[in-house]
């Protein structure tokens, strides 16, 4: 029998497992090795800065398994806020195993019950077919938009 899947709200004590899951994910998803002094920092700041995002973490027996972060854009032409989903990753022990489903319900029943509240949202690398499946399982659909950047 399969154990139980815990999810709940990250701390700051959580930050070297999440660090190490974004560097996986960079990895896997896009052939990325990132720097872990930049990477931890990163994390360890939002962590400790909840307006700036939020980190999810799944748990098996009390060993984080996956994890998912949220941040928060305001939509004028909405007047809602949309919560975008990033930084999603199961260890690779785990994934088929209804982690990343657990993780996106409490997300989405959390987001449904928040005031002003009115959607969720995330981007995924375009090759990732497998992420993309699953997020169609979930009732998430193509939005059409095309994500630009700019870094400096």
């Amino acid at each position: 029998m399969e154990a139980a899947i815990c999810i709940r709200l990250a701390v700051p004590e959580d930050w070297e497992v999440i660090a190490d899951y974004n560097s996986r994910l960079a990895f896997e998803t896009e052939g990325k090795r990132l720097d872990n002094s930049t990477i931890s920092t990163g994390v360890q700041t939002l962590l400790s800065n909840p307006q700036h995002g939020r980190y999810f973490v799944a748990c098996i027996d009390d060993r984080i398994v996956g994890q998912l972060m949220h941040t928060r854009e305001w939509s004028d032409w909405r007047n809602g806020e949309i919560w975008w989903l990033q930084s999603v990753y199961v260890h690779t022990e785990h994934r088929r195993a209804g982690v990343f489903r657990a993780l996106f319900r409490h997300l989405e029943k959390l987001a449904e019950s928040t005031p002003n509240v009115i959607g969720l949202r995330l981007y995924a690398e375009e090759h990732n077919s497998k992420a993309f499946e699953a997020y169609r399982s979930l009732g998430l659909v193509h939005a059409g938009y095309v994500v630009m950047e700019r870094f400096f």
